[in-house]
């Protein structure tokens, strides 16, 4: 069970499960001239497996700093990061690859999807830097777009599927290679809201199936459908809270206008 901080203080997270991920007193900076930029503070956490936690904060507050360390696209000055027990904060660059490419998955705001190619060829993508045949690979993108409903739609390029349609497509493709953690960064910043309530409901459901989410967003009606949330502001961890009387997205969308009414 997550523990709730108070303002200023560090946070240390007992999970009751396996940590996936430790960040142990991180400290960001960014040298802008003569002018130091603190964009983390001091931040401590776990995040264990099989969690599902929101990451929240206004612009600037650091909330998009830590999701890049946490997805090894960028280093902390000081501190130590903890990925399933492999400090990567000190890795060279071919070993943070490496530790992107096996461990992490990734879905961003734009679905960057390679419009000349089809939906199963942009989610075969990493397997080409995976250790596996061709043939493995494209069994894996085919059972990935069939865990995100697009079984059927293989064969289509991006301009001929919708914007929910695409994230899929780019959720298909950041679990190919069967990631231990998934970072979601605004997934459905793009989205109308029933679109994006549909994309959360692929996130519960994969949740649900046993994989470790972290989703950045600054919409309340968004996070509310994670397990946890952690606020930052400041650079710092603000508050850190399970989420209560979590909706599920599938009820919600049962109760919403579909785009023909």
């Amino acid at each position: 069970m997550a523990t709730v901080t108070q303002p200023e203080a560090k946070v240390a997270i007992s999970t009751g499960n396996r940590a996936v991920i430790h960040v142990e007193d991180i400290h960001k900076y960014y040298d802008l001239g003569e002018t130091r930029v603190h964009a983390l503070r001091g931040v401590s956490a776990e995040i264990g497996a099989g969690e599902f936690v929101a990451i929240m904060g206004a612009s600037g507050s650091g909330k998009s700093t830590f999701m890049n360390i946490l997805g090894c696209l960028d280093k902390p000055n000081s501190g130590r990061y903890l990925l399933e027990g492999t400090e990567v904060s000190r890795l060279t660059k071919k070993e943070l690859a490496s530790i992107r490419n096996r461990k992490i998955g990734f879905v961003f705001q734009g679905f960057n999807l390679l419009s000349r190619t089809t939906a199963l060829e942009n989610v075969e993508l990493p397997t080409l830097y995976a250790q596996i045949t061709k043939t493995e690979g494209e069994t894996r993108a085919r059972e990935a777009l069939e865990l995100v409903g697009l079984a059927d739609r293989v064969a289509h390029f991006p301009s001929q599927l919708s914007g929910g349609q695409q994230q899929r497509v780019a959720i298909a493709r950041a679990l190919v290679n069967k990631p231990s953690i998934l970072l979601a960064d605004e997934p459905t910043g793009n989205l109308d809201s029933r679109t994006s309530v549909e994309i959360m409901e692929v996130f519960q459901k994969l949740n649900d199936g046993g994989l470790t989410i972290v989703l950045v967003t600054h919409e309340h009606d968004i996070s509310q459908f994670a397990k946890r949330t952690i606020l930052f502001r400041d650079g710092k961890i603000r508050r850190d809270e399970p989420v209560g009387a979590r909706p599920l997205a599938a009820e919600v969308l049962k109760n919403m206008p579909t785009l023909e009414d």
